[in-house]
């Protein structure tokens, strides 16, 4: 009984928080895409330092080894997407050279901008593994907390959802797939929720790190992929509406998750 309510509680929590921010983004707000980077980055930072390295901290963990974990995390996907980045510019390199003979253009490669796709997947599916085992970790306590629990987190990770659909989407995926990626990234929660199930005390003590883990992934995509593409040269009214979404996404990720809390 207890097994199946942490893994009803546990998809429901993390696929339907990824359906239902999807529901917001490419339905209500669909029309405001450009406008859903800046709630992207503003999520996602919110997230980082006013959710998960809160907790992260809160525990017995001695913080210097939580930010030499964060620093280790933030270096990982700094060489993640250069990674893809060498990817990308070896597949098109012969394509690239063609164009140059062909039309005499000799103007240097431009790649398109990185998006920093794999370390929202990866951060996100770490981030939705410790959901997982918290929520497991409640509904061994007690059914109605698990309940509770899983509400909490499918309301405090649709606006985070709702950042990794319109990051996703800025790499020039379809709303399909965009959908299908963030989704198998929540489904881990599950996972989480499983594997919680049956080694919920010792994964207890790794919790610290997974939240760390997450929040490095969450702060890269942010400054490193999504802030840069927002330094354009705007009007005043243009840089208002940037940062009052900007804005908004923090002010999401922070009410939500103080209502979680104090639940």
């Amino acid at each position: 009984m207890i097994l199946l309510a942490i893994l009803v509680g546990t998809l429901t929590a993390g696929v339907g928080s990824v359906w239902l921010a999807a529901f917001l983004s490419f339905g209500v707000l669909a029309r405001y895409t450009q406008h859903m980077l800046s709630l992207a980055a503003g999520a996602l930072l919110a997230t980082a330092f006013m959710h998960l390295l809160p907790e992260a901290f809160e525990t017995s963990v001695d913080a210097h080894s939580l930010f030499l974990v964060l620093l280790a995390g933030l270096m990982f996907f700094f060489l993640l997407d250069k990674a893809e980045l060498w990817h990308h510019g070896h597949e098109h390199s012969h394509e690239h050279d063609a164009a140059v003979e062909q039309h005499g253009d000799h103007e240097h490669h431009k790649h398109a901008p990185t998006t920093g796709i794999w370390a929202v997947l990866v951060g996100d599916s770490v981030h939705c593994f410790g959901d997982g085992v918290l929520i497991a970790s409640a509904f061994m306590a007690d059914l109605r907390l698990g309940g509770v629990a899983a509400v909490a987190v499918l309301a405090h990770e649709v606006p985070h959802h709702m950042g990794d659909l319109s990051v996703l989407r800025s790499g020039a995926a379809d709303r399909r797939t965009a959908l299908v990626k963030v989704s198998l990234a929540g489904a881990v929660t599950a996972l989480g929720g499983l594997l919680g199930y049956w080694l919920v005390e010792r994964l207890q003590a790794y919790l610290p790190y997974f939240l760390v883990v997450a929040s490095s992934s969450f702060i890269y995509v942010a400054l490193a992929d999504l802030i840069p593409q927002l330094q354009k040269h705007l009007t005043a009214r243009e840089t208002a509406a940037q940062i009052a979404w900007l804005a908004t996404g923090i002010a999401l990720v922070t009410a939500v998750s103080g209502l979680a809390h104090g639940h």
